[in-house]
Formats: structure tokens, sequence, C-alpha cells
């Protein structure tokens, strides 16, 4: 019997289109007012320091999907360049993305209907959220592909008039000027302008995601690489461009409700109709999102269950009549209702840390690769050593300016990682096992 095999049709350019779909530009919008307030009116300029972050991290991650043409991620990559129980560290960050980012996203909406309606509970609307995704997530049912790039299509749609009202506002208004100060004000300093940076990468995460088409590209050992350079390059010039825009439409860098500061900017530049159209936009893009986040992250702990590096009677167990992973959907909900007691700017610090920690590792998968096979491969060292350690330096200074919060709880979640690691292969004698993620891609 033929094995069967994906067909080579993807070009560089459908790749890169959905590489910015999975990022979702939207998100510069929604996050503004909390990222802003952090940065100091530097957003622009916060922006612009992840931007390279990201740009020196995408040349890392493209030199690794050349050497290993497969659906990849940072754990893949380390497992292979460093070691396997180095993999299974970083896989234990990345896990920390998976337990918060639905968290985030419902967060998000639940800022926005607060602040539309604040008569209710913020916890009624964050319930609302968690309790639809997670029923439809258990009953399996799947967005559809068309409806969600009409989705997204729509957001893009609303965020080029967003822009467009705000240089019209811009202009307009005698008070409001063109400057320099949402990249850099010498009298704010260069600590809320990294601050927001290490915040800013939450925009960013994703933008690998189009390693998961090495087997259905043409020519992946090419197109691959050049497609996850462009995605974090356009995403980043897209967001510095936003930020740059809209905080010269704020004219500040404090706002009476910083998780929804958009929706008044909104008002401000379109009137009581655009802001309507924006809040509708913002709420449709935050469940969207959280539906397949969240049969992402379930899928991943499954995977966990089911190799054997999480307990495979809890997390591997599959709803028979479902027959999708009830429990892990439920804990993932669970850990949502923290949100209750969490701001957008310390949720996203949590999901920052496990991604900067990755970024990290990939960057040093490259040094190390370039160390082991540097007597089998000839390569420019300059290029395998020196922009890898850039990277490294820039995701190192910004993990660094995370929240207290976030640096402490991600420190902890280490040492429970490693101790489970301790655990699972008796004092580091046996090799962890390895998590089949090319399989949680296809399912998810």
């Amino acid at each position: 019997m033929t094995t069967p095999k994906l067909e080579r049709t993807v070009t560089l350019w459908p790749m890169v289109l959905f590489g910015l779909a999975y990022i979702t530009p939207f998100i510069v919008l929604t996050t503004f007012g909390a990222f802003s307030e952090v940065s100091g009116g530097m957003l622009a300029g916060s922006y612009a320091l992840t931007t390279i972050a990201m740009i020196f991290t995408a040349i890392s991650y493209a030199k690794l999907a050349r050497e290993f043409p497969v659906s990849g991620s940072a754990y893949t990559y380390a497992r292979r360049a460093i070691g396997p129980r180095t993999g299974f560290m970083v896989g234990w960050a990345i896990l920390l993305d998976y337990f918060f980012l639905p968290m985030v996203v419902w967060l998000i909406g639940t800022a926005y209907l607060t602040a539309e309606f604040p008569g209710v509970p913020g916890w009624v609307f964050l319930l609302g959220f968690i309790l639809l995704t997670t029923i439809l997530n258990v009953i399996g049912i799947k967005v559809a592909t068309r409806v969600n790039l009409a989705l997204i299509s729509f957001q893009v749609l609303v965020l080029l008039f967003f822009v467009g009202l705000s240089l019209r506002r811009v202009f307009a208004d005698p008070d409001l000027a063109v400057t320099t100060e949402p990249f850099w004000n010498a009298d704010v300093g260069l600590t809320p302008l990294v601050a927001g940076a290490a915040l800013a990468a939450y925009s960013f995460i994703g933008f690998d995601a189009v390693s998961t088409f090495s087997e259905e590209a043409v020519d992946p050992k090419r197109t691959v690489p050049r497609a996850i350079i462009l995605t974090a390059a356009i995403a980043g010039a897209v967001f510095v461009a936003v930020a740059f825009v809209v905080q010269l439409v704020s004219a500040g860098a404090t706002y009476p409700d910083p998780d929804s500061a958009a929706l008044d900017i909104a008002r401000t530049i379109g009137g009581d109709l655009f802001g309507a159209v924006f809040l509708a936009t913002v709420i449709v893009a935050q469940f969207t999102a959280g539906i397949p986040i969240q049969a992402a992250g379930s899928r991943l702990l499954f995977a966990m269950g089911r190799d054997g590096v999480l307990p495979r009677k809890i997390f591997g167990y599959v709803s028979p009549r479902f027959r999708t992973p009830v429990f892990n959907l439920a804990l993932t909900g669970a850990v949502g209702l923290v949100a209750v007691f969490l701001d957008v700017t310390t949720s996203t610090s949590f999901i920052n840390f496990g991604a900067f920690t990755a970024f990290a590792f990939v960057n040093i998968s490259v040094i190390v690769l370039f160390m082991r096979q540097r007597h089998e491969k000839h390569r420019n060292v300059l290029s395998w050593t020196l922009q890898p350690l850039l990277g490294l330096g820039v995701i190192t200074w910004l993990l660094v300016n995370l929240d207290v919060n976030a640096l402490t709880i991600g420190v902890i979640w280490l040492v429970l990682g490693f101790a489970w690691l301790l655990i699972m292969t008796r004092g580091l004698r046996r090799e962890p096992p390895e998590v089949r993620l090319e399989e949680v891609v296809a399912d998810a």
C-alpha cells in the first residue's frame, strides 16, 4: 500500500498570507491601550524594537527549517539540535503559552464588553466566553476555513478604516501633530520603551506557524524559511505603522481604561457608528480566535498524555461520545477563570515568558547545531554565530524586562517542569518521550 503524502502545492505568498492571518494584525488595536501605557506613549518604538528581535529570531527559525524540513517548532528544533531533555524543557515552557493564551483572548473580549456595558460584572462576560468556546470544542464543531478567512478580511478592512480615520483626525485637529514621540521621547526614557517591547512581542506569537506547511510547500527548504522571515517583517511593519498613527491621535500615554482604550479612540475618530462596528469586530475576533487556540492547547496536552510525557489516563483521555479531549478542554477553560483577577498586561506577560524562552532556545539551537556540524558542513561563521547571538541578546533583554509576576510564575513553572523531568527520566538516566507535534498540528 502506498503511504499517503500531502501534495506540494503551497507557494511563498499564500504561505505568508497564512502566517499573517494566524498572527491577526488586528491585535495591535485590541491591545493598544494596555501596551501604550506600559511603553510610556512610545508604542511605535516598542514595536520597532520587538520587530528587530523577531526578525533575528525568524532568521534562526529559517536556518532550522532548512535543516529540518518537517512541521517544526521550537520544541522540535531544540530536541534535534541540543537534545531531548532540553527539548522537553522548551516544550514545557511553550505549554505555559497554551495554558494562558485562551485566557488572554477571552480577557480582551471581556474588557471591551465591560467597557460598553459597565453595569454587568466582568466575570459574567468572561464565563460566557469560556463556556461557549469550551462547549463548542467539546462537541467538535469546526469553524469553516472560508468563514475564518472572511472574518479576518473584515478585520483588516476595519483596521484600514481605523488608520484612515485616525490620519484624518490628526490633520484636522490643530491640537494634534505629526511627531516622532511615538518612537522615542527623551523625557520618558528607555525603560518604558523596553517594557513595552517586552509586551508587544505577544502580537507576534504564531509568526512561525508557516513551518506547519513544510510537507505541502513547493521547494520547502527555500520557501518555508523565506515565508517565516517575510511574515515576521511584514507583521512588524504593520504593527509599527498602526501604532504610530493611533499613538498620534490618542495624544497621550494614559487612558481611563487601558484594556479597552481603542474603543474610545474609535468613537473619537469615527463616531458612535464606527465605535459599534469596532466593538462588534473585537468580539467576533476574540470569539473566533478562542476556538482554535483552546482546541490547539487541549490537543497538545492530549499528545503529551498519549506519548507518556504527562499521565496518560488523564491527559490522554478522549470522550467516547464526542471524540474530543474533554478533560483537557475543561482544564484550559478552568485556567481561563484566573482572568477574573488579572488584567491584559499581566496575563500577556505570562505568555511572553514562554514565548521568549522558546525564541531564546531557537537561537541557541542554531549555534549548537553549527558547533556540532562545523567539521561536516561549511557554513558562514558570522551568519551561524553572530546573528543568533544578537537575536538571543535582544530576546534575553526583553525577557528580563517582563512584569515581575510573569518572571516569578515563569520560573516556578520551569522548576515544576524540571522536577517532572527528573521523575519521568528517573533522575535523567532515561530520555524523555517525544511528543509527535506534527500529529497535533494535523488534528488541531
